[in-house]
């Protein structure tokens, strides 16, 4: 039945088209994208039995498919997942010497299926995006994939102690906007605006407008497109009408919250939609160009991540790459010496979401103590927290790889300083100290932390009980723990797989 709905509704929108996209409506439903969602992952799965590293059948459909929440057997998640693994330590970390983007398409595609880039075979894939220079090599597109990749999952901006220049994302964000072109567009090369280039630089920029010169330069950028659509609601780029061109405009408009009925990108009755579906073809796949017969799989990988954005924008989800929303889809084990522990699970669910991390030696180690600074890093990550500036700390550097984290963990109220001025980054937490920080991170995710209960028959500090007794009642805390004893990594890591579970946001 669906199959019949969905060419009925392909044709009639070719027929809308012919006749002035009199029947725009009928490319915006729900249910309509979800059928058409449907068959193109038919069609995708069909096609591509066994992805692999690589931007043809391998990250881009891997994205979408996981994205569009179309229904995708266990094993190819994990069979992704073991080539990727492969893949990064077939190449000694090193994806490519000059191409930066190389690192953050798989970065997408992983976070997309909830797997950590952080610990790939070993590897930490968003490190070489610290490099400034050698992100940026590629020009636009460098900086903008490389924004794409670390703002999908709000990733601390990596440090990258071999980079000639330090990067930051305000760097790649100054970058972009340097390279508008006068007519508000961007390009790879030229002096004429391109719909793809352009899009893409709008995506990257559409968590940055509340910064003025973002904002102006997305709007711009918005102007320009609009005076380069088509009569039919397309785009054009290489002098040819094609597939992609109108994927990646749908895209950038579902990221910045601009509805694809906006009058701006309705030409002649016609929508992006309309005219993307032009190009779909009867299997479920789309053509590159109108005069082609065939499926392309380029065409057809970005056509149907478009079409899961839409759907998203509809159903009023995060944006294709906003992925917080994301969740683990691999279901390989995590730490091999975790296997069998008590508190497994909470360890491994915690890591396949990146929150939690082993150490250098792929290993997870349980009963190791955590220092402050990682923890204040676990519950950023946990909680999912905006990077913010908060207190400064006489014994935390920028420099530092807990920098950004200790100081959004404060910007929150998650964390405070152990007076003086200092955090003791490298001090060893404790049991009543993660309580209180626990307890406030439970308050910052709107949980009611008053408490009938008490800490009264534990040996604590004043200031920890109040903190204590909320875990306690909340059952986050069981009720054994020596509160002044340092707290190990399997115990941090079901304390807070116990918040988040409380709090509903496993």
């Amino acid at each position: 039945m669906k199959r019949l709905l969905t060419r009925g509704l392909a044709f009639l929108l070719a027929l809308s088209l012919l006749l002035g996209c009199g029947l725009t409506a009928l490319a915006a439903s729900d249910d309509e994208l979800q059928d058409l969602i449907t068959e193109s992952a038919e069609f995708l799965l069909g096609s591509v039995d066994s992805p692999q590293v690589g931007s043809v059948g391998g990250e881009w459909l891997t994205l979408g498919l996981a994205r569009s929440g179309a229904a995708v057997p266990q094993d190819y998640w994990d069979g992704y997942y073991a080539a990727a693994e492969d893949y990064v330590a077939a190449c000694g970390g090193v994806l490519h010497e000059r191409k930066y983007t190389e690192y953050s398409r798989l970065i997408l595609a992983l976070t997309a299926i909830g797997a950590s880039p952080e610990d790939v075979a070993g590897y930490n894939l968003l490190t070489p995006l610290g490099d400034y220079d050698k992100t940026v090599w590629q020009g636009i597109n460098g900086a903008v994939w490389a924004l794409l990749a670390l703002d999908s999952r709000d990733y601390p901006m990596p440090q990258n102690a071999e980079a000639e220049t330090q990067a930051t994302r305000q760097m790649y964000v100054d970058y972009i906007l340097s390279r508008c072109l006068p007519d508000g567009g961007w390009s790879l090369t030229g002096s004429d605006a391109d719909p793809d280039v352009t899009a893409m630089a709008l995506q990257a920029l559409a968590k940055y407008t509340q910064q003025d010169a973002a904002a102006q330069a997305v709007e711009a950028g918005l102007e320009c497109l609009s005076a380069m659509q088509n009569a039919d609601g397309g785009f054009s780029s290489m002098g040819s009408a094609n597939a992609e061109s109108c994927a990646q405009v749908i895209v950038a408009l579902c990221e910045l919250g601009i509805s694809l009925d906006d009058e701006r990108f309705v030409k002649n009755g016609c929508t992006l939609l309309d005219n993307l579906l032009t190009y779909r073809l009867e299997n479920g796949g789309f053509k590159h160009t109108a005069g082609e017969s065939e499926a392309n799989m380029i065409a057809s990988e970005q056509a149907f991540y478009a079409l899961a954005a839409a759907e998203r924008a509809l159903e009023g989800k995060n944006s294709l790459y906003r992925m917080s929303d994301a969740l683990p889809l691999i279901s390989n084990t995590v730490f091999a010496d975790v296997q069998n522990h008590e508190k497994q699970t909470a360890i491994e669910a915690l890591a396949a979401r990146g929150i939690l991390n082993g150490r250098d030696d792929g290993l997870f180690h349980p009963d190791d103590s955590i220092t402050r600074a990682e923890f204040a890093a676990v519950m950023v990550r946990g909680l999912d927290l905006e990077t913010r500036e908060g207190s400064t700390f006489s014994d935390v550097n920028s420099g530092d790889w807990f920098a950004s984290a200790v100081g959004t963990a404060s910007a929150y109220g998650i964390v405070n300083g152990v007076g003086g001025g200092a955090f003791a980054p490298e001090g060893t937490l404790t049991v009543q100290a993660a309580a209180v920080m626990l307890a406030r991170a439970a308050e910052l995710c709107g949980m009611d932390t008053q408490t009938d209960g008490s800490a009264d028959g534990l040996q604590s500090a004043d200031w920890a009980r109040s903190g204590l007794a909320f875990c306690l009642s909340a059952g986050i805390l069981d009720a054994d723990i020596d509160p002044t004893a340092a707290a190990t990594r399997c115990e941090v890591a079901q304390m807070l797989y116990n918040l988040l579970q409380a709090a509903e946001k496993l």
